[in-house]
């Protein structure tokens, strides 16, 4: 479908970083329904920088054959540099880099890290010429409109981060004032891969085959990135790749949900133990059970009382007794 760097990618949909989310454990199991690559949390340059044990966390991944991302985030050229360059010490798995120009919440932008940095084109530029030269690996950025309506930079930052080597830019349509509130501005990115000479992805609303479609048809982009559209519902992932392979759509029902939604607990349990993965499960495993019947119970429970994945097969247990039974 398109390259980055020298590494091929054959699929339209990309797994996108979402913070507490996509660990190795939740990436591994939506690998498996069709991705082209996947991405890591966002990792603070300072954090690699200073030694966090959580920072470094995030880059223990296994090698799986499916190109791995670590997006880095920060504001300055020398730091995103020297961190890259020990996320590869711990982790020499690493496919490329992605850095984080895109994140609006404020304890990222008030340190100029994010999408701060869309107020400055020409740093985007030099962080990128930084982070390659510094690695040797290939580089792409994730981006926003601006930072606000009266500063809509993406095509001056496009520009500044193609000229420095970039390999793929993803853009979000929003501003970083707008966070994920109302609809993106599909209308502000038509026809915007026309105007690049590299890969262009988009992301933002994405829930549907259709969500996807009309991005790709708005910007003529080479891919989708699919991030809370996702969650709970990996077969978004399947069908967006089976509209392109002219395959017949998948639909899903109970049984596969919670086939789904076990196979994924059991991941991240292998990953970050029992009681953090249960932990952590609470604000993923409801996702799997929108849209069926009598499921406020439910997802109430599950949000609130999983401590152990016994404790997630009775609810489920109790779930079917109660309304399908």
């Amino acid at each position: 479908m398109f390259k980055i760097g020298d590494i091929q990618i054959d699929k339209k949909v990309i797994l996108a970083p979402m913070a507490g989310i996509t660990s190795f454990g939740y990436r591994k199991f939506m690998s498996r329904f069709g991705v082209g690559y996947v991405v890591t949390e966002m990792i603070s340059d300072m954090g690699l920088i200073y030694g966090n044990e959580e920072t470094k966390s995030y880059l223990k991944f296994e090698n799986s054959g499916l190109p791995t991302c670590a997006q880095l985030f920060g504001s300055n050229p020398e730091t995103l540099a020297m961190a890259a360059k020990i996320a590869l010490e711990i982790n020499p798995n690493i496919a490329f880099f992605d850095i984080n120009m895109a994140c609006p919440v404020k304890k990222v932008t008030s340190t100029g890290a994010g999408s701060s940095l869309m107020n400055n084109p020409q740093l985007c530029g030099e962080i990128v010429k930084s982070v390659k030269a510094a690695t040797g690996l290939s580089v792409t950025v994730k981006i926003r409109l601006g930072f606000d309506k009266d500063h809509l930079t993406f095509k001056e930052v496009i520009k500044e981060v193609s000229a420095a080597g970039c390999s793929l830019v993803t853009i979000h349509p929003r501003t970083a004032k707008e966070m994920y509130s109302g609809l993106p501005h599909w209308d502000l990115v038509k026809d915007l891969r026309k105007e690049m000479g590299i890969p262009l992805l988009v992301s933002g609303n994405i829930n549907t085959v259709d969500d996807a479609l009309n991005a790709l048809k708005i910007t003529g982009a080479d891919g989708v990135m699919v991030a809370r559209g996702g969650v709970g519902n990996p077969t978004l992932i399947k069908n967006i790749n089976h509209y392109f392979n002219n395959e017949e759509f998948e639909s899903t029902d109970l049984s596969t949900q919670i086939s789904y939604c076990k196979e994924l607990v059991k991941n991240l349990i292998d990953e970050k133990g029992e009681l953090v993965a249960m932990r952590v499960s609470r604000g993923i495993v409801t996702k799997f059970f929108d849209g069926f019947k009598n499921s406020k119970k439910l997802k109430n429970r599950l949000s609130t009382e999983l401590v152990t994945y016994s404790d997630l097969e009775n609810i489920l247990k109790d779930y079917i007794q109660e309304n399908y039974v």
